[in-house]
């Protein structure tokens, strides 16, 4: 697993030892960046499930401003941290153990305005759809926000959570990642 491209493309990322986290494969995140934007013109970026971290750095390597990444695991927020230290982009990420509604209320808070907020949350746990009710609930997108949101096939969410709507999706065999914006 590495950065595909912009200020850090070919760094390796380190990986989670164990079976909890579940990295996106490079070739569904090239895909996807090619969809929502190859390179950012600034922007804020919230990774949650972030695990390694791959999807906000990636981000943020491809020119957005920063990143806040989020998990609920000890590994997972160590990782994540070495991961963004070896693409030198510490500077440009935050990183918080915590479990994720719980750092959405926080965020909320702050006042914080998400650009993209990009969600991989465990397959069989059903968080999804909760997640994004949440995000919407508080508000956390901006007008021309794009959530990303990778899922089993087996569990397709509904087209409309909260005040988002399901836009497109894009399928990789038992993979789909579903991209959500702002309802007109």
């Amino acid at each position: 697993m590495r950065i595909i491209t912009g200020s850090a493309k070919g760094t390796r990322l380190k990986m989670v030892s164990g079976k909890h986290v579940r990295p996106t494969a490079d070739h569904v995140k090239e895909s996807f960046f090619q969809v929502i934007g190859p390179f950012f013109e600034g922007g804020l970026v919230l990774d949650l499930f972030c695990g390694t971290g791959a999807l906000g750095l990636e981000a943020v390597s491809r020119g957005a401003d920063r990143a806040i990444l989020i998990d609920s695991s000890r590994a997972s927020c160590k990782v994540a941290r070495a991961n963004a230290q070896a693409a030198r982009l510490s500077a440009q990420v935050e990183i918080y153990r915590s479990d994720v509604l719980a750092g959405i209320r926080k965020l909320n808070k702050r006042q914080l305005k998400f650009d993209y907020i990009f969600m991989d949350p465990p397959y069989m746990k059903n968080l999804l759809t909760p997640v994004i009710e949440k995000l919407s609930f508080f508000d956390l997108l901006t007008e021309d926000g794009i959530i990303v949101a990778e899922h089993s096939s087996l569990s397709i969410p509904p087209q409309e959570i909260g005040s988002y709507q399901c836009y497109r999706r894009l399928n990789y065999g038992d993979t789909v990642i579903s991209l959500f914006e702002k309802a007109e």
